[in-house]
């Protein structure tokens, strides 16, 4: 009996020592946030992964009533901002935005990464796609995607097509337009789109595929030429431009898209917690308004059909990857 007494003694003397216990499951999410929530960008400010985050994060930020600090961490293709996120402790407090390149580093850099571009994360949501864009420049003969692939068969290797970076959605994107139409383009790639655009206006490129925020005011100010949409529908804040389709080309969707990640681990209730409040961003008239200017479509989605979805992209591009034998840089 006093065996028992003084073990009871000692568990007792034990909890109190450790302190109140962590909060798990629904309670988690309940006592979610109480400190400043850290916001990773692997990109410089001011492209779409940034925008995206920004605007929604700030949403996220008034109705949760904790500060979100957004960190631009750019470098090699998003991996180190990646990483950055990868090695952080999973208790919502560190949170990953990534674009369709993650998609890409999966099989261009499998194994040789610190971290696993799936194993190594959580999905939280997508919040949002945008289909991507065909230009070209103003000199270059073809006027639409039926002239452009005819030009491409009659002059093999000697169209220039740009991109903003090896493995990047634009670069992937034009590659399967070479295989689906049997064509053969040279890729020039650059590091971001701000070179690849000058150089397409003063005809060292000819070809230059990205998001409609970044090609439509060069379009508009008629320094390019807006040739197709690779989407199934005309976007909303371009419709002026045509579908691959309808420009003659083959039926081919494509787009970047933004994806917010937690690191592996994190509690279940805190992830349905920001995926809910992203939705709820989404939801809102002035980010609609936004996103309809910048040529982006609003998806949001539960953590599970992000999950499924970053999944299909990944074997997507590896397929692509694969057939065009494309490697990292």
């Amino acid at each position: 009996m006093k065996t028992r007494h003084a073990l009871a003694a000692l568990a007792a003397a034990l909890l109190a020592a450790a302190g109140p216990v962590a909060a798990t499951g629904p309670a988690a999410a309940q006592a979610y946030p109480s400190k400043t929530i850290r916001w990773v960008v692997p990109y410089t400010p001011g492209g779409i992964t940034d925008s995206v985050t920004r605007l929604v994060t700030q949403k996220i930020q008034a109705s949760i009533g904790q500060n979100i600090v957004v960190e631009n961490k750019p470098g090699a293709n998003s991996i180190i901002g990646a990483e950055n996120v990868a090695v952080a402790a999973p208790d919502g407090y560190s949170i990953l935005t990534v674009i369709a390149a993650h998609a890409a580093n999966a099989t261009l850099y499998a194994g040789k990464l610190p971290f696993d571009a799936v194993k190594s994360f959580q999905p939280i949501s997508l919040p949002a796609i945008a289909p991507l864009i065909l230009t070209t420049g103003l000199t270059f003969p073809p006027k639409d995607m039926k002239e452009l692939i005819a030009y491409a068969k009659q002059n093999p290797g000697k169209v220039a097509f740009g991109s903003s970076g090896i493995g990047a959605a634009a670069h992937l994107t034009t590659e399967l337009l070479k295989q689906t139409a049997g064509i053969d383009m040279l890729h020039i790639p650059y590091k971001g789109t701000a070179p690849a655009v000058q150089d397409l206006i003063a005809g060292q490129i000819q070809v230059l595929v990205d998001v409609p925020s970044s090609m439509m005011p060069h379009v508009r100010g008629g320094k390019v030429r807006g040739v197709a949409m690779f989407s199934g529908k005309r976007v909303q804040g371009a419709d002026e431009i045509p579908t691959i389709v309808e420009s003659g080309g083959p039926a081919i969707e494509a787009s970047t898209w933004v994806m917010f990640l937690a690191p592996a681990g994190t509690p279940p209730a805190i992830v349905q917690r920001l995926s809910e409040e992203t939705a709820k961003a989404l939801a809102l008239p002035d980010v609609k308004e936004r996103f309809a200017q910048l040529g982006i479509e609003a998806v949001g989605g539960t953590p599970e059909a992000t999950g499924k979805f970053l999944a299909d992209e990944i074997a997507k591009w590896a397929k692509v990857i694969t057939t065009a034998g494309v490697k990292p840089e």
